[in-house]
């Protein structure tokens, strides 16, 4: 069975750069980067492999909602002008590199869904938690830096719902991380609690009659935003990619 290694390029890179006294320099930041990936492809074995970035057009989520992920710091002036650097050194030696017009996690979520599809299987090397949301059992997800799995079951215990609710949770309680707003006033434990009880986001909001009257106004209130947020935190799993397969191979 073919297998993908998809490596979330910035969410990788940044977390290196970051650790770097001087965040004026990318010094050693290419060879590093190169050992990291030598790295996972050595424990995980894959036949494929390629390192996705984020490109510089606005997202359709920020087109959407102006304030999303708006407090994120932009990346280093040093490392911005060294990745072309970098993707030549990791193309050398043998990952090849994809550039997302905008974020790059929808071009990861499709290039693992498309693998599935095609009967191979699909890792995905970052922090996002945000992959969770894809449970197809031969996707998986590796945190580089901490050396293990993220399960989808750890983020059932840590939020307490089930991984089909993981995009309503996130539409009720907001993702601060990313500034996406959800519903104002309900938070972690209301959602938790209302989906427990109603199962998803178009239940809770067809039930509405039957929740609390200061619970149910709050909901009202923020019906658009809990669409708005549903929408923001969901993956896209069909962009288009003109890409074969092929191009990642790895070789023996």
């Amino acid at each position: 069975m073919n297998t993908l290694l998809i490596i979330d390029g910035l969410n990788l890179v940044r977390r290196m750069h970051a650790a770097q006294k001087d965040d004026t320099h990318i010094d050693g930041l290419a060879p590093r980067l190169t050992s990291a990936c030598q790295k996972l492809i050595q424990y995980h074995q894959p036949s494929h492999a390629v390192i996705v970035w984020d490109g510089k057009q606005q997202s359709w989520r920020k087109r959407l909602y102006e304030d999303y992920k708006k407090d994120r710091k932009p990346m280093p002036a040093a490392l911005e002008a060294g990745l072309g650097d970098i993707k030549q050194a990791l193309a050398a030696a043998g990952v090849q590199s994809i550039d997302a017009d905008s974020e790059a996690d929808d071009v990861i979520a499709t290039l693992a869904t498309k693998m599935v599809k095609a009967k191979g299987a699909a890792i995905i090397v970052s922090t996002d938690k945000g992959f969770t949301q894809l449970t197809h059992p031969q996707i998986s997800q590796w945190d580089h830096f901490a050396q293990a799995a993220i399960t989808v079951e750890e983020r059932e215990a840590k939020l307490g719902v089930d991984h089909g609710q993981f995009i309503d949770y996130l539409a009720l309680a907001g993702d601060s991380g990313n500034k996406v707003p959800g519903v104002p006033g309900i938070g972690p434990k209301s959602a938790m609690e209302l989906l427990r009880t109603y199962r998803t986001l178009a239940n809770i909001y067809a039930s509405i009659e039957n929740i609390g009257a200061k619970q149910a106004k709050k909901l009202e209130s923020g019906k658009q935003l809990a669409r708005m947020s549903y929408k923001l935190v969901q993956l896209q799993i069909d962009m288009p990619l003109e890409v074969n397969l092929s191009q990642f191979r790895l070789a023996k």
